[in-house]
């Protein structure tokens, strides 16, 4: 790493912490500092400082600061800009001289008539493009970095990441930042958030979410942002439709038919008008299971 990359990533973790801290003390003379110093297109990628410097205009409330991020993003942007035309420029080849404007009229006509287009030679087939992640920024914060170190054994708990070739430590940084931008902040939200995954992921009854996860079908702003009903298992997730389906049930029944009777008293308001209902739910063997419902307050039980 250069003088000036040093320089340009410890302002990117300086405005970083500011971003964390929700504090913009001093982040002018850091934004006055990155404006006079001579940024190029690879320092700004390997930096990763636009996405800082952007993140502190969006929350800050200070008009010097954000006019300044402004001035910084938009000239930075240029440098892609530059980049991007250079690139089409090359894609394209050298321009046509004067001269050949019989050619220009050619592939004009060949545009209007596709007959005319001559041959394409056959491509080579290409080798399978791999799949990796976008890197992530720098964090200096400590409950972050003990976040991913936790994600990155969860995700190593099996020899899966093995078969897949997967770099755990980069995609959970990726699934961290992702929960980071989604919540806000490192407070007890985040961390259920991050414990959640941690737990699912360890699972051992269910080794689908993890795979999914090593392998991209999920992606980390996917994983981030799950429910714990979306990344249960699927023997969990009939386990719960059947609960559901027969919590309905019961709820039917004690609505629909029943006696009334003052043999029972309701253990929240202790009133005896009730209603109950007898069903033979297990073996002809059992005894049948009666259903009772307060018909004061609600309340429902069942004994056998």
């Amino acid at each position: 790493m250069t003088g000036k990359e040093e320089e340009i990533a410890r302002i990117a973790r300086r405005l970083e912490k500011m971003v964390t801290k929700k504090s913009a003390e001093g982040a002018v003379d850091l934004l006055k500092e990155l404006k006079g110093l001579p940024v190029t297109l690879h320092l700004l990628q390997a930096t990763r400082v636009g996405m800082s410097v952007n993140a502190l205009r969006k929350q800050s409330s200070d008009v010097e600061v954000i006019t300044l991020a402004k001035s910084l993003i938009k000239s930075w942007k240029k440098l892609l800009d530059a980049s991007d035309g250079k690139a089409r420029d090359r894609g394209r080849g050298p321009p046509l001289p004067a001269s050949s404007s019989r050619d220009a009229s050619r592939d004009a006509s060949e545009a209007v008539d596709p007959s005319r287009r001559r041959p394409e030679m056959p491509r080579t087939p290409s080798t399978p493009r791999i799949t990796t992640f976008p890197p992530v920024p720098i964090t200096c914060d400590a409950v972050r970095t003990k976040c991913r170190e936790m994600l990155t054994a969860a995700l190593q708990s099996d020899s899966d990441h093995m078969a897949t070739g997967t770099d755990c430590e980069h995609l959970s940084a990726q699934i961290e930042e992702c929960i980071f931008l989604d919540v806000g902040s490192t407070d007890m939200k985040y961390k259920n958030r991050v414990r959640s995954r941690i737990s699912n992921l360890r699972d051992a009854k269910n080794p689908e979410l993890r795979r999914n996860v090593l392998c991209g079908a999920i992606t980390p702003q996917q994983i981030a942002v799950m429910t714990s009903e979306e990344m249960a298992s699927d023997e969990l997730k009939e386990m719960r439709k059947a609960m559901t389906k027969e919590a309905i049930r019961e709820h039917q029944m004690a609505r629909t038919g029943g006696t009334q009777t003052d043999l029972f008293t309701c253990s929240k308001c202790r009133k005896k008008n009730c209603t109950y209902t007898q069903v033979q739910t297990r073996s002809s063997d059992e005894p049948m299971t009666t259903f009772v419902v307060c018909n004061e307050c609600g309340n429902r039980w069942k004994f056998c």
